[in-house]
């Protein structure tokens, strides 16, 4: 390989990876939402992980539109979270309630109640992915 190739490689690389890391400063630094990372572990189907997260919603605040690379089962802990996903009708879930959204679907989550709101959301995706991906 040429030193040029292998330049031009290392600035693509450097690139994704400067990406990667802004795109996951924005999602820790949006207004009014917390997530605290609970649990990672391996699974038994090869090169996938099981993530579980809760995330608090203060009044108001909204999680924009996104996907994630495999399923997402959501238990809603506290308030009342309204979700939009691709192809469905908005639906409010409130504490105690749950749902599912199957992989690489898009979906938003707001807090449309007065108190703050949370979620537990158990993701099983595919490993050395990145979690989330904001959709434009």
């Amino acid at each position: 390989m040429n030193a040029r190739l292998i330049g031009a490689i290392l600035l693509i690389a450097g690139s994704s990876i400067g990406l990667n890391a802004s795109r996951a400063q924005q999602l820790e630094q949006m207004p009014g939402i917390k997530r605290t990372d609970l649990q990672r572990h391996d699974i038994s189907v090869p090169g996938h992980e099981a993530i579980q997260t809760r995330v608090d919603f203060a009044p108001g605040a909204a999680f924009p539109m996104h996907r994630h690379p495999g399923e997402e089962v959501i238990y809603v802990i506290e308030g009342s979270i309204e979700y939009e996903v691709e192809g469905q009708p908005a639906v409010t879930v409130d504490a105690g309630g749950v749902l599912f959204v199957p992989a690489m679907v898009a979906h938003a989550a707001k807090n449309v109640g007065t108190v703050t709101a949370a979620e537990v959301g158990t993701y099983v995706v595919e490993k050395g992915k990145p979690l989330v991906e904001l959709v434009k």
